[in-house]
């Protein structure tokens, strides 16, 4: 396994930009959504594997935004790939 878990995926989260701009807490946006401070630390910190739907409807009701305003696709650099060779160039 590679030492970052989470390097496999490109999505970046928003929340500390979204919640900054509406002066809330993870703490305040964590219970008005129903989920607990820790999962919505990973989600903030970009560890999580997965969303529920549910959830993700909740933050976006709560934030007042749209899931693209929370989530965002980064593109792979060529650094993101692993080191295979290109084809042709194996010995």
């Amino acid at each position: 396994m590679a030492a970052d878990e989470h390097e496999g995926h490109h999505i970046e989260v928003h929340l500390d930009r979204l919640l900054s701009e509406r002066g809330m807490t993870v703490t305040e946006l964590a219970s008005r959504v129903g989920v607990t401070n820790v999962n919505l630390s990973v989600l903030k910190n970009g560890r999580a594997k997965a969303i529920r739907f549910t959830t993700l409807t909740r933050i976006c009701e709560v934030l007042r935004c749209q899931p693209g305003d929370l989530l965002s696709h980064r593109p792979e650099q060529p650094s993101d790939r692993t080191s295979d060779p290109a084809p042709g160039n194996q010995t």
